[in-house]
């Protein structure tokens, strides 16, 4: 028997923003996947990828994908299904989107869709369908909704220092991300700014992970309470001579109005909100006050909080004070979304849109779909949805609600996806879709500066189409003629690349990513801050900072103008005694890869950690089962007895099927969707509970 041929190929990962791993790809005998590695000749991915992709053969080649077209038999979530040809679901589609329209106008459809690829075509291509029928806008929330306008507050856009910069500090803060777990890339440049510098690592978070496990300084506070810490920390610096005031002088807005502002956040004060001892934040702002070349590297995880915009905005004023942002290898970083220009016209469509069209917050979900007419802006009922790259009905928050809406009869709901996800079980059509590596993309990276090119490895299994392709089939089904539907992918992102000011595809597929990064001055804002009078702002004008549009109405009012601890979180009190935190696992991605077979072997069963005296007081041993309740439901889960959290803080690691719970119900039964100020979002990790045993 002849040696199977293994030539490797270039790709990107598309399920982080942040990394979008540049990856080279054992395709054997030009039929399959075998081993994914990291890009080496690239120099942010630097040849290293995490696990769960690495082993990315079990998931594209999983016995369980789906191959062709379903139509429902059965109850919708009975998972009884049909084999249907593609025209025969489309045209089941047309019709039921043309009747949703006739019978209650257009906005009663609602294409729905996220993160599940970050490609622009594949992911950003469905709202050119939506614009161009005057369907319900879209959304999205889950992800950035209280991060970015935290750090818009600041800088006045999302961009920052060059991310390859950790290997140059000698100092690096991770605040609020588990990187060993959700970003191995980071780690890289982190290991090798150790290595050569002998640079200090501090990790900030709410329980100890496998981050903090490699910290020289590990500060585990409380959730919701980093606003606070960060004050303390700009207190001690202006009170011990510091804060850098020839560089506050000349680059932020009022640095003498927000000493005033600290002077009773000491740390003293801090401690009594965070939990921390008074000699860890004094040791914290000791280290960054003196070492210039500090790199805040900001996660998502700290700004999932009612008071998420504020906590962001907050840390990112500490690099101001230190003067951090004039140095190689220091300033505050949290995205690079700013710099690559994306403008999207012809992909999304945006000569079709009519501003008139109501626009629906994909975090409310749940309340859409249960007709809330608040959450449906006065607007009709949905009855109608196309679902792409999402998996809401384990992934969006207050489950009870949107498990009940897309349990609804006169709901008609098309899924393209690749597994019977619990979102294509209460499904009426199911479509298979491709992977990545089965289609052409582009992809850019949030927390690093490459525009990518991932062009098709091996030919899609069964019936699997790409998500171009289905779009573009039912524009023509219900009776969209443009010339844009009538484009190749390729020919797409050649246009989406020129529209924003980007180098031409072929220069992109020759090289396979290229650089975007803007220079050294404009990179560390050393010719001025985004803002029109160029200063980083600590005073914030919430409704003006350049993000949001559909918020909450007013919810801005209640926030602080200068960094503060913002008391807007969801507190525990005596009938909910503890705050539980829905972080990520190392093995999953929300609920991507839970379905591989090494992913669940590591992960073994969903869990809470709990503080062993808090369980004691519960009488709950290692290994109980253990019932959780907020004001949005209860679910059962196994108790795991972890000294790595501060008492009265419980988390629950990633998100696991439904299925994989006692009572099929997920950890996002207890998650709040509540819009967030300023400008809507979820909170995952802000919930008030109660738990006990259960015998």
């Amino acid at each position: 028997m002849n040696a199977p041929t293994i030539v490797r190929k270039p790709s990107v990962c598309p399920h982080d923003c942040p990394s979008a791993c540049a990856l080279d790809v054992e395709v054997i005998d030009g039929q399959r996947i075998g081993r994914v590695h990291g890009a080496r000749d690239q120099d942010y991915t630097a040849g290293v990828v995490c696990a769960k992709v690495a082993r990315y053969s079990e998931r594209i080649h999983h016995p369980d994908r789906l191959l062709h077209p379903l139509r429902r038999v059965g109850p919708k979530g009975a998972g009884q299904f049909e084999r249907v040809s593609w025209d025969d679901a489309l045209a089941v589609v047309a019709e039921k989107f043309n009747a949703a329209e006739r019978d209650f106008g257009a906005e009663s459809v609602w294409p729905y869709f996220y993160a599940g690829t970050m490609g622009r075509v594949m992911r950003d291509g469905i709202n050119r369908l939506t614009h161009a029928k005057k369907y319900s806008r879209f959304y999205g929330t889950i992800c950035v909704g209280l991060a970015w306008p935290g750090f818009i507050a600041g800088a006045g856009k999302i961009a920052g220092p060059d991310p390859r910069e950790m290997a140059k500090s000698d100092c690096v803060v991770l605040w609020g991300t588990n990187a060993v777990a959700t970003q191995v890339n980071v780690m890289t440049h982190v290991a090798r700014a150790r290595k050569e510098r002998g640079a200090k690592l501090v990790v900030i978070d709410i329980y100890r992970n496998a981050t903090m496990e490699q910290a020289d300084l590990a500060l585990c506070l409380r959730p919701g309470t980093d606003g606070a810490l960060a004050c303390a920390v700009m207190h001690i610096l202006f009170r011990d001579g510091l804060a850098d005031w020839p560089y506050l002088e000349k680059y932020t807005d009022d640095p003498h109005g927000l000493e005033a502002h600290l002077r009773t956040r000491d740390p003293v004060w801090a401690a009594a909100i965070t939990g921390l001892e008074v000699a860890e934040i004094e040791a914290f702002a000791r280290l960054v006050g003196a070492t210039k070349k500090t790199f805040f590297r900001l996660g998502y995880g700290f700004s999932r909080q009612r008071n998420g915009a504020v906590n962001m905005h907050a840390a990112s004023c500490v690099a101001a004070v230190t003067g951090a942002w004039q140095y190689e290898g220091g300033g505050a970083f949290h995205n690079n979304a700013a710099i690559f220009h994306w403008k999207q016209t012809t992909l999304e469509g945006h000569a079709f849109i009519d501003p008139a069209t109501r626009v629906l917050d994909q975090s409310r979900v749940g309340a859409i779909l249960t007709g809330d007419p608040d959450a449906l802006r006065g607007g009709p009922p949905v009855k109608a949805m196309l679902i792409q790259n999402t998996n809401p009905v384990s992934v969006a928050p207050d489950q009870t609600r949107v498990r009940r809406g897309f349990a609804r009869e006169d709901l008609f709901t098309v899924v393209h996806e690749q597994f019977m996800t619990e979102t294509a079980a209460m499904a009426d059509i199911v479509l298979p879709a491709t992977m990545f590596m089965e289609h052409d993309d582009i992809y850019a990276g949030g927390g690093h500066q490459y525009v990518e090119f991932a062009g098709k490895l091996i030919e899609p299994p069964g019936e699997c189409r790409n998500n171009h392709q289905v779009i573009c089939a039912l524009a023509k089904r219900l009776g969209v003629d443009h010339p844009s539907f009538d484009l190749s992918p390729r020919e797409l992102a050649e246009i989406n690349l020129r529209e924003s000011g980007l180098p031409p595809l072929a220069d992109l597929i020759e090289k396979n990513w290229i650089d975007v990064q803007p220079d050294f001055r404009a990179s560390h804002f050393l010719d001025g801050f985004a803002w029109p009078d160029g200063k980083f702002h600590f005073h914030v004008d919430w409704p003006r900072v350049p993000y949001g549009n559909i918020g909450p109405v007013g919810a801005w009012r209640s926030m602080p103008d200068l960094p503060d601890h913002w008391n807007a979180i969801e507190a525990a009190t005596a009938d909910y005694p503890f705050r539980l935190a829905t972080s990520p696992s190392r093995s999953f991605l929300n609920s991507t890869f839970n379905e591989t077979p090494s992913s669940l072997a590591r992960e073994k069963a969903p869990c809470v950690l709990v503080h062993p005296d808090d369980a004691a007081d519960l009488g709950v041993a290692d290994g109980d089962w253990a019932t959780l309740g907020s004001p949005r439901g209860e679910i059962r889960l196994r108790a795991k007895l972890f000294d790595g959290v501060q008492r009265g803080v419980l988390i629950s690691e990633g998100i696991w099927p439904n299925a994989a719970f006692p009572d099929g119900k997920g950890v996002n039964t207890l998650t709040g969707a509540d819009p967030v100020a300023p400008f809507g979002g979820a909170a995952f990790h802000d919930n008030r509970v109660w738990m006990k045993r259960k015998s």
